[in-house]
């Protein structure tokens, strides 16, 4: 039996080197937004994917996207080193019906169109879902904004703590007594969304191997964020699961939690488990603690644990638990994490570029990705646009 075949042509096919990956052969057009979509967009470059990032030419506000505005300026910058590994790019005017027609003969020859507009901008503009797959049936359409395609909310401008706040995941973030706390953009942004998305573009895909048609993928920040939460929801609505910062692992438990050391530093320290926390005891030397099966004594037990991490620096408690199943390592500074052994020994980092980053994940055998730096597309004859239109596009100033 033949596996199926997902993308438009061989790997290799039109000169371009062959791609090293179980997505080589994908071709994704990827229409520049905000960080979870270029996100989306590298996820599938990682793994082997040919992606072409259309830049804006001109920017109106109209399209301005509902993901989160999440770093400053310079941060963005530099994050784009990351979001745009492995992609080529261009830049396209999609005001002008010129751009709008070259958009369209690009996605003949492709199999993934990913965009990050508020919902109806694209049909404004030309590009939908209707308007794509009548040139491509074949196209995966995937969509993402904060709040979906449909619904009250589905117009109105937000960012990732909105998100949050509406899937009701954020009312369970922060400590006892304190206000919600606003995490990094991780959870609505990246893992609700672009990581949803490109899970969503590759469910289509499967699904387009067996009929042969393209759909449009919804992913939403919000419902993306109540799915990660979908462990606890029952617990929470049946009492089992108590208030913000009061259960096991939501900082409520002195056995999940982390504690300063001498040094300013901390330690992660999460022996739930009983042999677990026997080994952490033996290892400090603490054979008097309160029972930490008594929910009354949290405190004291929280106490006597300050007081006992206070008692070394971050570096004398890693030795102290180096090769112990006690469940306590330090926390490091991001700056830190490429040198630890462990994630050294994983090259769990790379250079891209001349920067220091991420490594792709998850692994599969015998894929090692090599991402390279974003490069700009020159020649898009490959890509279904002759040198003579390109150079007229260029003349006109709708392709950069």
């Amino acid at each position: 039996m033949t596996a199926p075949h997902f993308g438009t042509g061989p790997a290799d096919s039109g000169g371009h080197p062959a791609a090293n990956g179980p997505l080589a052969g994908i071709r994704v057009l990827e229409l520049a937004g905000l960080a979870p979509g270029p996100f989306a967009g590298m996820m599938l470059a990682d793994h082997g994917a040919e992606v072409l990032r259309i830049e804006r030419v001109s920017v109106p506000a109209e399209t301005l996207s509902t993901t989160s505005l999440s770093q400053t300026a310079d941060a963005r910058r530099a994050g784009d080193d990351v979001l745009d590994r492995g992609k080529q790019t261009i830049g396209l005017d999609l005001k002008r019906p010129e751009g709008v027609a070259a958009l369209k003969r690009l996605a003949e020859n492709v199999d993934v169109l990913i965009e990050v507009y508020r919902p109806g901008v694209a049909e404004r503009l030309g590009i939908g879902p209707a308007d794509m797959h009548a040139v491509n049936e074949r196209l995966v359409y995937g969509r993402l904004t904060g709040w979906g395609q449909d619904g009250p909310l589905a117009p109105a401008a937000g960012h990732d703590l909105d998100y949050l706040a509406i899937s009701g995941v954020l009312s369970q973030l922060g400590r006892a007594g304190e206000r919600p706390t606003p995490p990094v953009n991780l959870l609505a942004d990246f893992a609700g969304g672009g990581l949803l998305l490109a899970y969503g573009v590759l469910l289509a895909l499967v699904e387009r191997a067996g009929t042969g048609r393209g759909q449009v993928v919804d992913a939403a920040m919000t419902d993306g964020s109540a799915l990660l939460f979908g462990l606890f929801f029952p617990a929470v609505l049946s009492g089992t699961w108590g208030p913000r910062g009061t259960n096991l692992l939501d900082s409520g438990a002195p056995m999940y939690d982390t504690y300063r050391t001498a040094d300013g530093g901390y330690v992660a320290v999460a022996p739930l488990e009983p042999a677990f926390w026997d080994r952490m005891c033996e290892r400090m030397g603490l054979t008097d603690l309160p029972d930490r099966t008594d929910r009354g004594r949290w405190p004291e037990l929280r106490r006597r644990l300050e007081q006992a991490f206070l008692g070394r620096t971050r570096a004398e408690w890693e030795k102290v638990f180096e090769g112990s199943d006690a469940c306590v390592f330090p926390v490091l500074e991001i700056a830190e994490a490429p040198g630890h052994p462990h994630n050294a020994a994983r090259r769990a980092h790379i250079e891209v570029g001349g920067v220091l980053q991420p490594a792709p994940a998850p692994r599969l055998t015998g894929h090692i990705p090599a991402p390279a730096a974003a490069r700009r597309l020159d020649d898009l004859t490959d890509w279904g646009i002759s040198t003579e239109e390109s150079a007229h596009l260029r003349r006109i100033g709708v392709l950069t």
